[in-house]
């Protein structure tokens, strides 16, 4: 019989805490609803559907082109600059798409920088009628492409990296040409890696608010929002997150999936060959180095000029913005949310580890899909249970209402915070503690250590680059969040990218463009580091 020891408690608890939001979303989808659900479903509720697939078809057509492309010319080729581009490409993860949206829409609307660029290089006249508008559907597919097509990059490149070359002699032994043997062995021997980097691009596609809000692109996630905020219809935001929830963990199965399928080599003496990239010259390396230039123009060059423009022309916005307090209030966001995340995940971890129990391990399998939550969903969930929590549980034993104390707090918005990046910090650790040998923590014990000493001695000094790392990429997703914080934050409580939006909303772009900037080179910061991990190779 297993023994239920505080370890396995504590992993237990803490799996429960995190898939309570998932467990609201299902159980709120039989409430009644008011008649906003027959309005809706009457009216735009096809609009919200229709216009969610056209979106999430466009974002993935366009960033498997430019993810793969991209891919597969740093990995195979040799040109000006290739080991610059090589970890520079990942810039645009720094770029939320709702900022890139801004960036978008004041470089290209009417009398914007487009406008003025040409005005100042060839005199007067309406260049207006020439100048392209990417607004609505074109524009939110773009900032979104843009702004994560890395997640297919990074993962494409990795499996092309750890591709034998072999295989290419293959192609070449068969008279295929390089064209050929792109799509009919080198692509095919990185489709999991590339269906995985599809799957996470089209959750967070799916989960987007910021861009598509801007845009007044009607989604699913900004129905979620409105009949909630405008309609003051929670259990309908709840019905509306069950369907969307479900097409998302369809895609998160189907990632997961292809995961397991794939194989991950080493270069390894023998049968595997490690390829040599082709040096190109002439005419083929400017073509290889214009379309990584291109592409990091477009996703990271291109929205910091726009915002540094707008900083420049209009310095007043920045002596008005409380840059100290929003630093202030986003590192105690990162700090808090680190350190919970990062203890709870080693409690977790370990408790699995010490009590090998395969119902545990499924609990936290299942709770690590928080992080498929578009944070809409996350909000209105987490709201609803605590509604409910209060006035079934605290109301029944007459005590004072908790409401105050975990919605629109620093608590709440970092509870909030830790349901949603859970999966990020426990599979971070996870994956580091599956490195380290059992036989480590056994003979720990014949030395006369207890598991609590093991784990403070032993597991936590050997675990600490992991520690690092995930602390930078908890970092890196609390600043960019924008619905949790939005909704979930103190009165008055402001950060770089609630600020950002709450200018932009009120059409004021030009002062959106100095808490969009400096949210980006604090995110550039975070990917810069974070690149030394994730685009290491083994020459170097």
């Amino acid at each position: 019989m297993k023994t239920f020891n505080i370890w396995y408690i504590s992993s237990f608890v803490i799996s429960l805490i995190v898939i309570i939001p998932v467990i609201t979303v299902f159980s709120s989808y039989f409430e009644s609803t008011s008649d906003y659900f027959e309005l809706l479903k009457n009216t735009f509720l096809f609009e919200y559907i229709s216009n969610s697939l056209i979106l999430l078809s466009g974002v993935l057509i366009l960033t498997l082109v430019i993810g793969v492309s991209t891919a597969y010319i740093v990995s195979f080729y040799s040109f000006p600059l290739s080991n610059f581009f090589k970890w520079s490409l990942i810039l645009g993860f720094a770029v939320p798409p709702y900022i890139y949206a801004y960036s978008l829409t004041a470089f290209f609307e009417n009398y914007g920088t487009a406008y003025t660029i040409l005005k100042n290089l060839f005199g007067e006249s309406n260049y207006n009628l020439f100048i392209p508008k990417f607004d609505g559907m074109i524009g939110a597919i773009l900032s979104i492409s843009f702004s994560i097509y890395a997640y297919v990059y990074i993962l494409t490149r990795a499996s092309f990296y750890f591709q034998s070359d072999n295989l290419i002699e293959l192609g070449k032994n068969l008279g295929f040409t390089k064209i050929q043997s792109l799509f009919k062995i080198i692509i095919p021997s990185a489709r999991p890696a590339i269906v995985a980097g599809l799957s996470l691009v089209a959750m967070e596609t799916l989960s987007d608010f910021g861009a598509v809000d801007f845009f007044s692109v009607n989604t699913l996630t900004t129905a979620i929002y409105n009949s909630w905020l405008s309609f003051d219809d929670l259990a309908f935001s709840n019905q509306l997150s069950f369907y969307l929830l479900i097409f998302i963990f369809s895609l998160f199965i189907i990632e997961n999936f292809s995961r397991r399928k794939a194989k991950y080599h080493s270069p390894l003496q023998g049968g595997f060959k490690v390829k040599k990239k082709i040096k190109l010259s002439g005419f083929k390396s400017f073509l290889a180095f214009f379309i990584c230039f291109i592409i990091l123009f477009f996703s990271f060059i291109f929205p910091i000029s726009q915002m540094l423009y707008w900083t420049f022309l209009y310095p007043k916005n920045f002596f008005d913005l409380n840059i100290q307090s929003l630093i202030v209030n986003t590192l105690l966001l990162v700090s808090l949310s680190s350190i919970i995340l990062i203890f709870f995940s080693f409690i977790s971890n370990y408790g699995n580890r010490v009590n090998k129990s395969k119902f545990l391990n499924f609990l936290t399998t299942i709770s690590i899909s928080g992080y498929a939550l578009p944070g809409v969903i996350l909000a209105v969930a987490y709201i609803t249970f605590i509604a409910w929590f209060d006035n079934t549980i605290i109301n029944y034993f007459e005590i004072q209402s908790i409401k105050k104390i975990f919605i629109g707090s620093i608590l709440g918005l970092v509870l909030a915070y830790f349901v949603r990046f859970y999966s990020l910090s426990c599979n971070g650790i996870k994956s580091s503690y599956e490195k380290l040998n059992n036989t480590l923590d056994e003979s720990a014990y014949l030395a006369g250590y207890s598991k609590f000493k093991t784990f403070t001695n032993i597991h936590i000094p050997y675990l600490k680059s992991s520690i690092f790392f995930v602390i930078i990429l908890i970092s890196l997703e609390v600043i960019r969040e924008l619905p949790i914080t939005l909704i979930l934050r103190p009165f008055n409580f402001e950060t770089f990218a609630t600020t950002a939006y709450i200018y932009a909303s009120q059409d004021l772009l030009e002062a959106a463009a100095v808490p969009s900037l400096f949210l980006v080179l604090i995110a550039s910061l975070f990917i810069l580091i974070i690149s030394r991990y994730i685009l290491k190779e083994d020459n170097e």
